[in-house]
């Protein structure tokens, strides 16, 4: 009996599988990068439209492929053995990477906007998007004030987990979401005005279109990734080893 793709790739040892993952989050940054580099004229700082293509690179490339590194630190079968406050550090010192990087892709899309005069935050892509990295910011301060922190107390740590792993796979989705309207909003936006419309699927359409389904499947990926529990850690009895 075959299985469905996702399922198969699921089904995978946890090495392959995470050299596919990364390969294709890899795939998903040069997506979005050639995209804004052939078809929306390169980047720049100068507040033009060539610095708002910052934006969807540093916002796929944060909120997306390195939160999602980050997600799976632990999923890692050499994160089970051994003290886990490293693997801390590492999940925490992605999940801040990724942080700064939407940060900068948000700077590059007000910094557009209000120089073109242009509204900010008046779509629901932008609405969503603003939930997501406020989600995403709340999501690594208690993370870092509990699990980081050597005063959280162990009751506390322990009641906070599920909830942390809980937002950790929805701000996951709601970045993808994000990105997925984002995507399609552009299109509307670009692909008018003595260019091919959008309905009509020139080149530019297709290949971004594309971009937004890789962008769907890691995400996908890694949620199924987490929510498999032969890939969870095992926790241990020993103070060192536990959340």
């Amino acid at each position: 009996r075959s299985h469905p793709p996702v399922a198969a790739m699921l089904a995978l040892p946890f090495l392959p599988f995470s050299l596919f993952l990364g390969s294709l989050g890899s795939l998903c940054v040069a997506f979005v990068t050639l995209w804004c580099h052939h078809w929306r004229g390169g980047f720049s700082w100068d507040g033009t439209t060539t610095t708002f293509n910052w934006h969807p690179v540093l916002m796929v490339t944060g909120m997306v492929v390195t939160y999602g590194a980050a997600a799976l630190v632990y999923r890692s079968p050499p994160a089970w053995r051994g003290p886990k406050f490293p693997w801390k550090v590492l999940h925490g010192s992605l999940a801040l990477v990724a942080l700064g990087l939407t940060v900068l892709g948000l700077l590059a899309v007000f910094s557009f906007h209000n120089t073109q005069g242009t509204p900010n935050l008046y779509s629901l892509h932008s609405w969503l998007g603003l939930l997501t990295v406020l989600l995403f910011s709340c999501q690594w301060v208690f993370g870092f004030s509990s699990f980081l922190l050597p005063w959280a107390p162990t009751w506390l740590r322990g009641f906070y987990k599920p909830i942390h792993v809980f937002f950790g796979s929805l701000i996951l989705l709601l970045a993808v979401a994000s990105c997925l309207s984002g995507i399609n909003e552009k299109l509307f936006f670009s692909l008018k005005n003595g260019t091919m419309q959008y309905k009509f699927l020139p080149p530019e359409a297709l290949f971004a279109n594309t971009l937004g389904l890789l962008i769907l499947l890691f995400g996908v990926l890694v949620v199924g990734a987490l929510a498999r529990p032969s890939w969870k850690r095992p926790e241990g009895d020993c103070p060192e080893t536990q959340q």
